[in-house]
């Protein structure tokens, strides 16, 4: 994107990033090439030392790849500046799966002996890998509510082998949110990288480097992309040099890259993320309040309520309540799979943010891995509904949400 003054979060979501390609092409084309070529040997020596920008080699990186990361770079930063005033650059490195993502940064931060502090409720396949992964890595996890700054602090100060806090807020699929401002306040003066996942907020909702956060994920398969087409992850950081260095080098090695096709897919996506997440926010606080009102449903968890226990926090460091909202049917299990086989418009998938309303029920498709005992402790009941709210017309989504809870 050309030098332009001070634009707005949807101009960047359609033009940052985007750099002249060589044949004038609107949109950056897909660079469906393993390798690259060099003009002469100095050249090549240049690039490898990083004295000459270029591309070398697909599973480094290439252009499509390149706008998407700018893009997204350009997107977490916005209106946000250091401690000095001057605007705050930041460094993305897009991957194959948010998974994939996780794992460079987790890797590329730990050694072996050190710990990583987190908190109830995370994301399935994050808590798999930090439970059966990362301790035959000699990593380990301590896991602390983290509603009670306090209770955080005592077990930080208790075990100075914690190197790293991990955040996710809203978490999946409770909805919980938890304080990014004080807890990441509280990782920095003891020294800690601190991590975000901000896949369900999205920089349009939620922008945590605004806490001085050091790295924010997502998985770009959700809202970024927007569409259910492309499968992706992005790790975003503020040290430039840590990210070009030993994060580069820990990416690049575990082979986690994105591919150029997936790249495109998700910069198209990235396009209309503003106006989507609007659509999606205004029709899950309609699901909201419809659920909360329904007799068969105990519970419902959407921080845009404000009975929601989160909400006054959540209103804070969020734009709006998300798309994204889980209740719990009174009969169950049984209930949860009943409501699911009735369902008719809705989708019956485990992912999210996609354009269509999509419905799973965790404690049988996304955490049947986690015991069930820390399954209920983390707040995921076996009656538990997830709801990742599209883009439909709403009278649509309530009615079949009101004939599929109906007996």
């Amino acid at each position: 994107m050309a030098e332009m003054k001070k634009v707005g979060f949807d101009t960047l979501c359609i033009r940052g990033g985007h750099a002249t390609e060589s044949n004038r092409a609107h949109l950056t084309p897909v660079y469906a090439s393993s390798t690259y070529t060099f003009d002469t040997a100095e050249q090549s020596i240049a690039v490898f030392k990083g004295d000459e920008p270029g591309y070398i080699y697909g599973r480094w990186g290439n252009p499509t790849i390149t706008e998407a990361e700018e893009k997204i770079s350009l997107l977490e930063a916005y209106n946000l500046t250091n401690s000095n005033g001057t605007p705050l650059q930041l460094k993305s490195l897009l991957h194959a799966s948010g998974m994939a993502a996780c794992s460079t940064m987790l890797l590329s931060n730990l050694r072996a002996g050190q710990k990583i502090i987190t908190h109830f409720s995370l994301y399935g396949g994050t808590h798999e890998l930090i439970e059966k992964i990362l301790p035959g890595l000699g990593i380990e996890a301590v896991i602390v509510d983290f509603h009670d700054v306090n209770k955080v602090e005592d077990a930080i100060k208790a075990d100075s082998n914690i190197a790293l806090m991990y955040l996710e807020t809203p978490a999946n699929p409770t909805l919980q949110c938890i304080d990014l401002e004080a807890l990441s306040s509280l990782g920095k003066s003891y020294g800690l990288t601190v991590c975000a996942d901000n896949t369900f907020a999205t920089p349009y909702l939620q922008q945590p480097f605004k806490y001085d956060v050091d790295f924010v994920m997502h998985s770009t398969t959700k809202f970024l992309n927007g569409h259910g087409t492309a499968i992706g992850g992005v790790l975003t950081g503020k040290d430039i040099d840590k990210m070009n260095g030993p994060v580069t080098k820990t990416h690049r090695l575990l082979g986690g890259n994105s591919n150029a096709f997936d790249a495109f897919l998700l910069t198209n996506g990235l396009r209309t993320l503003g106006i989507r997440m609007d659509r999606h926010c205004s029709n899950a606080a309609a699901v909201a309040g419809f659920l909360a009102s329904n007799g068969d449903v105990s519970v419902v968890n959407y921080v845009g309520l404000p009975g929601h226990p989160d909400h006054t926090l959540a209103m804070r460091q969020m734009k709006n309540g998300g798309a994204l909202l889980s209740f719990e049917l009174k009969g169950g299990f049984d209930a949860g799979v009943r409501f699911i086989n009735k369902m008719k418009l809705c989708t019956n998938a485990v992912s999210l943010g996609t354009c269509d309303t999509l419905i799973s029920h965790p404690a049988s498709t996304t955490h049947m891995g986690v015991v069930r005992e820390k399954r209920l402790a983390f707040g995921i009941t076996d009656g538990l509904m997830r709801v990742s709210v599209g883009m439909e017309c709403i009278d649509d989504i309530l009615s079949d949400i009101e004939q599929a809870i109906a007996d």
